[in-house]
């Protein structure tokens, strides 16, 4: 059983930068596809950006977010910068068992984090 554990998340003004954290136990995450999620006040969860063997983004946060992983420290990465008062959510690490089919659909990831809070002020 994988337990991911996300943190870095804080409140910030727009424009500011944060890098969340995912850190892995139980699996080793370089063999599988990973993502973040997120869910904003009164939203649905929506994907951000996934990790497999290329490396996929929403249109919303493409150009500003960017995903990685550390394998030595079996850790996934989310980079976010110039961050708008939109990105507020809960952002959620997640990992998918296999590669294939859709990287951005929350469905096919069985393995989820407990979320860390993001908040952007204008």
């Amino acid at each position: 059983q994988v337990q991911l554990v996300e943190s870095g998340g804080r409140s910030v003004q727009a424009g500011a930068s944060l890098r969340l954290s995912c850190a892995a136990s139980g699996r080793t995450i370089s063999t599988y596809p990973m993502a973040w999620f997120r869910q904003g006040p009164g939203k649905e969860r929506e994907f951000v950006a996934a990790i497999a063997r290329r490396i996929y983004y929403a249109d919303s946060v493409k150009g500003r977010f960017t995903i990685s992983r550390d394998n030595a420290q079996n850790t996934l990465y989310l980079q976010m910068n110039s961050l708008k008062p939109d990105d507020t959510a809960v952002y959620y690490c997640a990992l998918k068992e296999y590669y294939s089919g859709s990287y951005s659909n929350q469905y096919d990831y069985g393995n989820w984090g407990q979320g860390t809070q993001v908040t952007v002020s204008s």
